[in-house]
């Protein structure tokens, strides 16, 4: 597990270090900082490819071998990427990274087909509690790197890091086999069957689209709330703010420990009110206020994360990498439509828009949630979590 955690933070942080690199990008390169943030876009771009192209992989082949094999791929293109003559070759190293750094949603399928079922929660805890660390690091330690030396120093080091990390994988992981033999043409068309069968991977993806959107939405905008008038702040306040919510990787464990005993709905009902309450801080408008906001909504956010994927690895012990690939992609394509909303609604009413965005968006699943659990009261016991029969 502290393997599998470390694997998967080091890869999420390959999407986010970037975001710190860009001045020393567009410095090292002779480019202007907008063609310097391609990269960033670049490697999103990639990730998105990824979560569909090679995430239902994870049911067709042996993690063992899948594993090792994205992480080689991806510690050669850092390394090429280090090694850059020009913007167009590393925004072109930058979505082949993006693409082929996407195990951290190939492990959490994988590890739910090691654990029992009563250690669902905490051990996807856990694997969440290492990606967040590894996105809250990242973006620090790549831009102290980037000012000491160059930009390309980070990238030279996360690709050694990943191949040191592809070759202690290949030794330690236990080999399990293929949950279904479909041909790769029929993996690529399955999560979107699975998500017009399965009622609850539907209700999973609106609760983290809703919930991620919100989460989007508030850091799409407070580097411009920070660094505007009001505070008066540069850049290296957000970072700050970052690094002040490592304590989400204390409390995805905890959230799983909840899910394990009180069940996904419970955990998921909590999120949403955290959310809310998020929100009514945010909308205070002092620091001391903003910073525990973003802190409670951080924590939600994730711990909301653990109890979806804890449903949907429910569902079929047969297709748990479909079924995150059609959760992750309904969970990001939420993201960037509350990073939209946002930013329009920070244009026309300013930080109050963004808080009352986060609060509409908390309420969709919060109102569901609740409506269902009203429901679950009058009904037979069990019948707020609905199984579903295995899928090959």
């Amino acid at each position: 597990m502290l393997l599998l955690a470390t694997v998967s933070g080091v890869a999420v942080g390959n999407v986010y270090f970037p975001q710190s690199l860009t001045p020393a990008v567009a410095a090292g390169l002779h480019v202007s900082p907008g063609g310097a943030a391609t990269v960033i876009t670049a490697a999103q771009a990639g990730y998105t490819a990824g979560l569909f192209l090679l995430v239902p992989l994870g049911d067709r082949v042996p993690v063992r071998r899948l594993l090792p094999t994205l992480l080689v791929v991806t510690g050669l293109g850092l390394l090429a990427a280090s090694l850059a003559p020009g913007l167009p070759v590393l925004v072109a190293l930058s979505l082949v990274i993006g693409t082929s750094t996407v195990v951290a949603p190939i492990i959490g399928p994988f590890v739910a087909g090691l654990v029992p079922a009563s250690r669902q929660g905490v051990t996807n805890g856990l694997l969440l509690s290492g990606s967040t660390g590894g996105m809250l690091l990242a973006r620090t330690v790549s831009g102290y790197l980037a000012s000491w030396w160059s930009w390309r120093v980070p990238y030279a080091l996360a690709g050694i890091l990943m191949l040191g990390l592809a070759a202690v994988a290949g030794r330690a992981l236990p080999m399990v086999g293929p949950a279904t033999a479909q041909p790769y043409p029929r993996l690529l068309a399955s999560p979107v069957r699975l998500l017009f069968c399965m009622p609850d991977l539907r209700r999973s993806c609106l609760y983290q689209a809703t919930i991620f959107g919100g989460f989007s939405a508030v850091w799409a905008c407070v580097a411009l709330l920070l660094t505007g008038p009001h505070y008066g702040f540069d850049a290296r306040a957000v970072g700050l703010l970052a690094l002040v919510n490592a304590g989400t990787m204390i409390a995805t464990p905890m959230a799983g420990r909840l899910v394990d005993r009180h069940g996904p709905d419970v955990v998921n009902l909590v999120c949403a009110g955290g959310v809310l309450l998020s929100a009514g801080l945010l909308a205070l408008g002092s620091l001391p206020p903003l910073v525990l906001g973003t802190l409670v909504l951080d924590m939600a956010m994730q711990s909301g994360m653990t109890a979806n994927q804890v449903r949907i690895y429910g569902l079929s012990s047969g297709a748990r990498s479909r079924l995150n690939t059609a959760y992750m992609t309904c969970a990001y394509a939420g993201g960037a439509a509350g990073s939209w909303l946002g930013l329009h609604g920070y244009a026309a009413f300013g930080w109050g828009g963004v808080c009352a965005l986060v609060a509409a968006l908390a309420a969709i699943p919060g109102g569901a949630l609740l409506r269902r659990t009203a429901k679950a009261r009058s009904a037979a016991p069990g019948a707020s979590e609905t199984p579903s029969a295995p899928i090959r």
